[in-house]
């Protein structure tokens, strides 16, 4: 008796040691590439950030919004993992520089705001207020909330009836509904509706959500890139960050709705979008778009516990620290390394970290 206690014993303590390995190893390497981050990508004197490594392939002096974006859903997933550790500080100093007070509707526009004077994108906003309503979600800082809304109010207007419904791609372009302005769209609404139940927030996500399954999922069940306007030809290349964001909002809008036929959806989507990105045991080389990815695999891990959503992104997420990781930690296949790639690949070790205790 004794004997099978000692074992038994033995055996939890095998089983939770294994854990924490994988959680070792997780978090390990978000604090390296984040330090690598901070030595080689941020622009100290400015408070911004640099685009890549290499400043004679960069476009401009600092990073345009979008990779800035990666960095700061990364920065929000080490407050996670380090509660305390106010991360998110840098990047949101950073963020606050691209906010242009311009009409008809101010949000942030896609470059520094007092170095030029240039586009607001609906999707780039959309995955500001997302981060900003995750870490609301955790410490109820009234910033986050405030700058959701605005975003929120710079979504609505580019959604519009052209074609049935959706939002444009970016302001005063209304020649492209795409994807991956909606599928954050939905997200926006839907985060904001769990905060503040407002059957506006609601009816505008299922909306923006029928919509786009409507008009850009493949027979497949993946989802095409966008719908370009007058023309309603489908542009039908493929991007797993759109299968990420309709399978996140497919999951959570089961959370809110209990209607079973969301999370069926849901589970479809995810078993098309694995079939179609997966091969070879990778993923397609970019990161961020899996990054985005697996954040709705996760949600859907969060009700059915299914490993098989998670795994795969193990096996390429190993893959790419083991081959495509330099001297310095900083990831990535081009001699330069480019910020939204480590701030990608900073979000999917924290994910994985944070699945392990699920």
């Amino acid at each position: 008796m004794i004997f099978k206690e000692i074992t038994l014993c033995a055996l939890v303590l095998l089983v939770t040691g294994f854990v924490s390995a994988q959680e070792s190893k997780y978090i390990d390497r978000v604090k390296k590439i984040d330090h690598a981050v901070k030595v080689y990508l941020k622009a100290n004197k400015t408070s911004l950030y640099y685009e890549t490594t290499d400043s004679s392939k960069n476009e401009n002096k600092h990073s345009w919004l979008w990779p800035l974006c990666a960095y700061l859903q990364a920065t929000n997933e080490m407050e996670v993992l380090f509660p305390g550790s106010n991360a998110m500080k840098s990047a949101m100093k950073a963020v606050d520089k691209y906010w242009a007070n311009t009409k008809p509707v101010p949000a942030y526009q896609d470059y520094v705001n007092k170095e030029k004077i240039t586009t607001k994108y609906y999707d780039d906003n959309e995955w500001v207020a997302i981060t900003y309503l995750d870490a609301y979600k955790r410490n109820a800082k009234k910033k986050y909330l405030k700058e959701a809304k605005k975003i929120y109010n710079f979504i609505l207007f580019g959604l519009d009836s052209v074609t049935g419904g959706g939002i444009y791609w970016r302001e005063k372009d209304m020649t492209t509904k795409n994807t991956c302005s909606n599928g954050p769209g939905i997200l926006v609404a839907l985060r904001l509706y769990q905060q503040n139940p407002k059957p506006e927030y609601l009816k505008t996500a299922i909306d923006v959500y029928n919509w786009t399954k409507s008009r850009l999922q493949s027979p497949e069940g993946i989802y095409w890139d966008h719908i370009q306007i007058p023309s309603l030809k489908i542009n039908k290349d493929t991007y797993t960050y759109n299968t990420g964001t309709m399978l996140q909002s497919a999951v959570i809008l089961y959370n809110i709705t209990k209607d079973a036929k969301y999370l069926e959806e849901a589970k479809l989507l995810a078993k098309a979008g694995k079939a179609h990105f997966f091969k070879n045991k990778r993923l397609p080389n970019e990161y961020w778009f899996n990054a985005v990815m697996l954040r709705g695999y996760i949600e859907l891990y969060k009700i059915d516990k299914n490993t098989e959503w998670i795994d795969f992104f193990k096996i390429d997420a190993d893959e790419i620290w083991d081959k495509e990781r330099n001297e310095q930690n900083l990831l990535g296949t081009r001699s330069e390394k480019r910020l939204i790639d480590q701030g990608a690949m900073i979000e999917i070790y924290a994910l994985l970290a944070q699945a392990e205790q699920l």
